[in-house]
């Protein structure tokens, strides 16, 4: 029965959005939809069924009423959040240009706002896979070009926000995206909002874009550096960011030294290694954490310079405390991997070098797989 009152309500809202209704009934409509959708998958199949995403589609006509299309946006942003068969509905019935033409110059903050929020939960696909067919549709319809120019100084921070998470989502896995976005100014553009002032929302998108943009793409890495992206990133790291800034921004050091010596050097050079190290002290947030470990691990790959000064930043000693506090395994696998980067590009061999102290940090690992497993008993049995 509460099924059946749930698809009832929302055909009824459904109706209510059909071209010719008032502007009032069909903001109230969008708006209830997109309530109920939240976190429901079932009622976003619903809407699906009953014909909802077409109908928030045709609504988003260039020149319709501001707080019409606001909230169209929304409910479409709502309904495409890691649902795949929902991305495909909304890009088959010409969600993806409609949306794309609501960023042009001259529009309403708040529509490019939801606009751009919709088009990167489109291109962001679900936990099990990405949607490749939503990014290339982005792309395809001038998207691109269309979302750098809102990174642009003077745009709300909102909409600068939304479209750099929207940039960043195109570029998921996604060479081809990835390759656009620089074209077109993005990676440089996405650098500049990095810079002192932004708002944290700002500066985490951006982070977190660069990120994508770098996976696998050798031309999107040194574009960072050549933009200033390093020194940039590595500001981000500071005391006093947000958890969630600093852990996008140490992901995307991560991504941006995987395989490029210049990079791993200017990171180095520009205090980024003692920053990184700094957030491997307990009390910060475990996600900051994992990110930080897998920077370094990558910072050190064949490259002694970059070891020697993790550990004379107490980098050895940070990673094993890390291992026996015993956190959560993510942490603890991306610490065991920067261990042993430092221990391949070690060359003392006695106590007290990287070598020795990971030998013992294994031990503590081992430890903290006892403790999850409840063997108590087994602590024993190390010496």
């Amino acid at each position: 029965m509460a099924r059946a009152g749930a698809r009832a309500r929302v055909a009824a809202l459904v109706r209510r959005l059909a071209p010719g209704g008032s502007a009032a009934a069909q903001v109230d409509a969008a708006h209830a939809l997109h309530c109920l959708c939240f976190d429901e998958r079932r009622v976003r199949e619903y809407v699906r069924a009953c014909g909802g995403i077409a109908a928030l589609v045709g609504l988003l006509a260039p020149g319709g009423p501001p707080a019409v299309l606001e909230q169209a946006a929304a409910a479409l942003a709502c309904l495409c959040h890691m649902d795949t068969q929902n991305q495909d509905s909304m890009r088959e019935c010409g969600g993806v240009a409609a949306l794309v033409a609501l960023l042009a110059p001259g529009g309403s903050a708040d529509v490019q706002t939801q606009a751009a929020a919709a088009l990167a939960n489109l291109c962001m696909g679900s936990a099990e896979s990405q949607n490749a067919d939503s990014q290339d549709a982005v792309r395809e319809c001038g998207g691109v070009a269309a979302l750098v120019a809102l990174l642009a100084p003077g745009a709300a921070p909102a909409v600068r926000a939304r479209a750099a998470a929207a940039l960043g989502n195109l570029g998921i896995m996604n060479a081809g995206c990835q390759d656009s976005v620089r074209a077109a100014g993005g990676v440089a553009a996405l650098v500049a909002l990095l810079a002192p002032g932004g708002t944290d929302a700002v500066h985490e998108h951006a982070a977190a874009a660069l990120g994508n943009l770098c996976f696998e793409s050798i031309e999107n890495k040194d574009c960072v550096r050549e933009a200033g992206g390093v020194p940039a990133l590595v500001g981000l790291l500071a005391p006093g960011r947000s958890d969630a800034v600093r852990e996008h921004a140490a992901g995307a050091l991560c991504e941006a030294c995987t395989d490029n010596p210049r990079n791993q050097d200017r990171v180095r050079a520009c205090g980024g290694v003692a920053a990184l190290v700094h957030l491997l002290a307990p009390g910060r947030a475990a996600a900051a954490q994992e990110r930080a470990a897998a920077a370094l691990a990558t910072l050190c790959t064949d490259n002694a310079r970059n070891g020697k000064s993790v550990r004379e930043c107490g980098g050895v000693a940070a990673l094993v405390g890390l291992l026996a506090r015993g956190g959560p395994d993510d942490v603890c696998g991306m610490a065991s991997s920067a261990l042993q980067s430092l221990c391949c590009e070690d060359s003392e061999q006695g106590e007290g070098g990287a070598r020795d102290v990971a030998g013992r940090a294994a031990g503590a690992q081992w430890l903290c797989g006892c403790a999850r497993a409840g063997r108590a008993g087994a602590a024993g049995a190390v010496h």
